[in-house]
């Protein structure tokens, strides 16, 4: 389960202008800006997709609008054969920034994705089962704010994937993370995602993060945003493209159509 297909999408957005006045100080009008255009793409069941694009081109727009957040002006997203038209519990969004509640622990965060579960002891064995996934073993009972960057958004996996959903969605997850974190949180996604097998997307900036982690990569092009590249990445784990010369002709390319001509 987690087959994506993106038909024809379109997305407008309308730009209030009441408070701006052109050059012989008239209120200017009210224009349409277009964010996405035409999009057509195909995700297969169990990928990680890695989206890449220059900033502001709409990946986080596409992203709320296949989980449900946000309508396409024109167009569908199926998964499965079914539109998608609103949020959906089999499809869990992880934010770019902390989303845990403060006030609650780790273990009641995590609590909150299997409330459904009747039996308390399948509860606590499934809690303590992504705790353990997520190496948090001994902070549970700790609160945000006592946890580090990467601490927290190990919790916010175990939080989401204690659901058992059919696609994760992450929206830029490494951001704000330390060097080491980030590279030690990009390690424990793709292990997760080998183990488990849900159907990721996820947005980021980072060209070697995609090329590392990702099934397929999806470049944007700037705004209205199109499809410039879907590649999908046939490299076993675990990857480094500076010594895999295919893969280091792909990361030369994606820098070179990103605006950058020297890849380092």
């Amino acid at each position: 389960m987690g087959h994506i297909l993106i038909e024809n999408l379109n997305k407008e957005f309308i730009e209030r202008r009441q408070h701006k006045r052109d050059k012989e100080g008239r209120p200017e009008s009210d224009r349409t800006v277009t964010v996405l255009e035409d999009l057509d793409l195909e995700f297969e069941a169990g990928e990680m997709v890695c989206i890449l694009g220059p900033s502001g081109c709409g990946k986080s727009t596409l992203l709320r609008i296949i989980a449900g957040f946000e309508q396409p002006s024109s167009g569908r997203v199926l998964q499965d054969g079914r539109q998608l038209s609103k949020p959906s519990p089999d499809n869990i969004f992880v934010y770019q920034h902390n989303g845990l509640l403060p006030w609650m622990t780790v273990w009641q965060n995590i609590e909150l994705g299997i409330r459904r579960l009747e039996d308390p002891v399948e509860q606590e064995e499934t809690i303590q089962e992504y705790i353990d996934m997520v190496e948090l073993e001994g902070f549970e009972h700790h609160y945000p704010h006592q946890l580090s960057g990467g601490m927290q958004r190990r919790a916010e996996l175990a939080r989401a994937l204690v659901v058992n959903p059919e696609m994760l969605i992450m929206d830029e997850p490494f951001s704000g993370l330390d060097f080491l974190t980030h590279m030690k949180m990009r390690e424990e996604v793709v292990n997760m995602h080998l183990y488990l097998g849900k159907t990721i997307l996820l947005v980021t900036h980072n060209i070697d993060d995609a090329l590392i982690m990702g099934d397929r990569v999806v470049i944007l092009s700037g705004r209205p945003a199109q499809v410039k590249l879907n590649r999908k990445l046939d490299f076993p784990h675990p990857r480094d493209p500076k010594t895999a010369p295919k893969l280091q002709e792909l990361r030369e390319e994606i820098f070179f159509m990103l605006g950058v001509s020297y890849a380092v």
